[in-house]
């Protein structure tokens, strides 16, 4: 049972252990260690997730969050066995050459409590929950494990009562995204076993914001050769983090976020996105990030957007690997012993509002009068046409959200 493997951290009572200096080095030192191989291997498991979901819609938007759905995934490995559990720990990209599964939930546990980590400047909550059929005795072992662990809620739900049970779930997921994702669950059947739902909410303010009253109309060059208008969004003078990458046909800036967060922003060249899409691999977002140096940009042009994305990952995962746990050959026998289980549904939705402010709308417009002087060369850099946004956590080197913006005048991708 896990929970004897987390005996080191509390005694009964819940008293802290007292630890020599030289163990809590090594502690922290392990896990550091089990923070970078989870880092690594979400990041991989975001990348491959994120070429199935262009498949599905190419030339339109697509936004999730990979840390969200993998804490998910990996939470249902805590209650897998056999086959099932091999399954899901390949499909989340962990080797077991490299490190155990015991290692790997305490990683998430590490990162969980890292993202959820209280911060004045940014507010970021990420949580999962499992709802399961009130029918079935879910084991003591799991459920502290499911708490401890992931900060897990476990529901059970009267799948017998669809309505009621819809209005359950989607109550629990308004409330603890303040409101912002409703409706998330729709036409339940009687049937249902276990829903595993994750959820994400950030709300982050630029370090260098933009101004409303910069903000214009202006073109947006969809990859189909039509354009939209646009909320175009203008900051000038500002130095960031820059690239550009030949190899791959594009630019790639970091634009900072107040607290631990940025977003990194790549923009094909006319006509290359599919390319730099086919080489979105753990080694070039690290060549990336390694060789951005500062560079001073005259005016950055942004589109103002608001883009949502809703998926059923249970048409997903099975093509990353993850198939026997939807199967009635799944071996969740960590959960519940009194039937066989299988997972029905796996339902996440993400919210992105990028505004002058943040992700947060500013409500603020007027008109500025400014005398511009000559300047000799300029550095301008739109985006206005299709682009990448990559919002990471830069504690955990963890992605937040990942995403396509291919038209940011069309708000809703599901």
């Amino acid at each position: 049972m896990l929970r004897s493997l987390f005996g080191w951290m509390t005694q009964p009572g819940g008293r802290m252990d007292k630890e020599s200096p030289v163990q809590e080095e090594q502690d922290k030192a392990m896990q550091v260690d089990m923070l970078h191989i989870v880092a690594c291997s979400n990041t991989r498991f975001a990348l491959d997730l994120y070429k199935l979901l262009v498949l599905r819609r190419p030339g339109e938007n697509v936004i999730f969050s990979p840390m969200s759905i993998s804490t998910s995934v990996a939470l249902l490995g805590l209650g897998a066995r056999g086959t099932t559990l091999a399954e899901i720990m390949k499909g989340l990209k962990f080797s077991p050459t490299e490190i155990s599964v015991e290692e790997i939930h305490r990683g998430f546990q590490h990162l969980v409590l890292t993202l959820n980590q209280p911060h004045e400047q940014l507010q970021l909550s990420m949580g999962n929950a499992m709802f399961i059929r009130e029918q079935l005795e879910v084991l003591a072992s799991f459920l502290d494990d499911a708490r401890a662990l992931y900060a897990a809620q476990v529901v059970p739900t009267d799948f017998e009562q669809p309505a009621a049970a819809e209005q359950l779930i989607n109550d629990f997921i308004r409330n603890e995204t303040h409101g912002k994702i409703v409706d998330l669950i729709s036409n339940l059947e009687r049937d249902t076993a276990l829903i595993l739902v994750n959820y994400i909410f950030l709300k982050a303010k630029w370090e260098t914001p933009f101004d409303p009253r910069d903000t214009i109309n202006s073109k947006f060059y969809l990859s189909n050769g039509q354009c939209v208008q646009v909320p175009m969004m203008k900051v000038e003078d500002l130095t960031v983090p820059y690239l550009r990458d030949n190899v791959l046909s594009c630019i790639v800036v970091e634009l900072k976020y107040l607290g631990n967060a940025s977003a990194l922003l790549i923009l094909p060249d006319q006509g290359k996105m599919q390319k730099v899409e086919a080489e979105l691999l753990l080694e070039t977002l690290a060549r990336w990030r390694n060789n951005l140096k500062p560079r001073f940009i005259n005016e950055l042009y942004l589109p103002k957007f608001s883009i949502s994305g809703s998926y059923e990952l249970q048409s997903i995962l099975p093509q990353m690997g993850i198939r026997e746990a939807f199967s009635t050959q799944a071996d969740l026998s960590g959960i519940t012993t009194r039937q066989q289980l299988q997972v029905t549904q796996v339902v996440h939705r993400a919210l992105l509002d990028v505004a002058e402010n943040g992700t947060e709308a500013a409500a603020s417009t007027g008109i500025k009068a400014v005398f511009y002087c000559a300047r000799v060369n300029p550095t301008i850099l739109r985006f206005d046409r299709p682009f990448l946004m990559n919002i990471y956590d830069k504690n955990s080197d963890s992605i937040l959200f990942l995403g396509k913006v291919a038209n940011p005048s069309q708000a809703q991708s599901s």
